[in-house]
């Protein structure tokens, strides 16, 4: 059984940063899919940024040129790295990793941009 666990999210300035982690507790094996999701209050679930195993990393508009996407296998961990946020970036921020036996999702960190 996989468990992903997310952190790094906290309260932040408009302008700041932040690198958010996914740290997964089991191998994980044949991954076609890590991606990073958002859902801000009475919001669907957006997907954020996300990286396939073969093929280009994607990024929503929102986050073009201001979020990274960053996979680590020798560590088990994916990275969100967030520059310049806004504060309509607010939102809990879930990663997710689709595996040829199953889709796993952490258990959310909350990201709040305020001054």
């Amino acid at each position: 059984q996989v468990q992903l666990v997310e952190s790094g999210g906290g309260l932040v300035q408009p302008g700041g940063s932040l690198r958010l982690s996914c740290a997964a507790s089991g191998r994980i094996f044949s991954f076609y899919f890590k991606g990073w999701y958002r859902q801000a209050p009475g919001n669907q679930r957006e997907l954020v940024a996300s990286i396939p195993s073969v093929g280009s990393t994607h990024y929503a508009d929102s986050v073009k040129g201001r979020f990274t996407i960053v996979n680590d296998n020798a560590n088990n961990t994916v990275y969100l790295q967030m520059n310049r946020l806004k504060p309509e970036d607010t939102a809990v921020y879930y990663c997710n990793v689709g595996t040829l036996g199953g889709s796993y999702w952490g258990q959310g960190t909350q990201v709040t941009v305020s001054s």
